[in-house]
């Protein structure tokens, strides 16, 4: 067995490769190194595009908002790798990376990437297999996001219908709601969304679901968290 200097075998893109093909990989490229706090990445440069394997240490994927903020997308360790997107289609970084230790990374460039893929393509097929896996977990996250925000939109027209229409019973309020596009209109969402988050509002204990009627069991503590 080949044994790579730089373990490439524990990179996640790198998983199904042979010795050889590690081995290939490892000499197309170089080890660069990066005090505590370095920016390893630019998003507001044009700057040459690569495949970075951190090797040791750790680095922030970082993005500024409007007011000059820093958001933290994500913080990245040994073995993780970072700027698989410019690799592909070589435009500058969407983030930028900023080293939070002495941090070393392997770099291979995206011309010498190229080369390397013309001869040995099963190299960009696990590549690829990689991004598609972390697409995918995005998208979870972003469909995610939006049912979040979803829920709390519909949250609230339940409790303006609350207060416009629903009936107090001690501390319970009772709604009778024949068709839910009323409160999907109102959240400005789809009665699959509406019935969806009901339903988990439902196994929460927070609402009672009995046919058309919705009853808000606690409705005071409901109406002052959800507010």
């Amino acid at each position: 067995m080949i044994e790579s200097k730089i373990s490439l075998r524990y990179v996640p893109i790198f998983f199904e490769l042979e010795d050889e093909d590690l081995k290939v990989i490892e000499n197309a490229g170089i080890t660069r190194r990066f005090q505590k706090n370095m920016v390893i990445l630019d998003e507001s440069k044009e700057e040459s595009s690569g495949l970075f394997i951190i090797t040791k240490g750790s680095v922030k994927v970082t993005r500024n908002d409007s007011k000059g903020n820093e958001i933290i997308l994500a913080i990245l360790n040994e073995f993780d790798y970072f700027g698989e997107m410019s690799l592909l289609d070589g435009q500058p970084p969407s983030a930028n990376v900023i080293s939070t230790e002495n941090t070393e990374v392997f770099f291979i460039g995206r011309e010498e990437f190229m080369q390397l893929i013309q001869s040995r393509p099963k190299i960009m097929a696990s590549l690829l297999d990689e991004v598609i896996k972390r697409l995918r977990a995005a998208d979870d996250k972003i469909k995610s996001l939006s049912l979040n925000k979803a829920k709390d939109k519909i949250i609230g027209a339940v409790i303006q219908l609350a207060v416009i229409s629903g009936v107090r019973k001690h501390g319970l309020v009772e709604l009778n709601l024949p068709f839910q596009h009323e409160i999907a209109n109102m959240a400005g969402t789809s009665r699959e969304t509406v019935s969806r988050v009901l339903h988990a509002l439902h196994k929460k204990g927070l609402v009672e679901l009995e046919g058309s009627i919705i009853r808000i069991p606690e409705y005071d503590n409901f109406k002052k968290v959800h507010s």
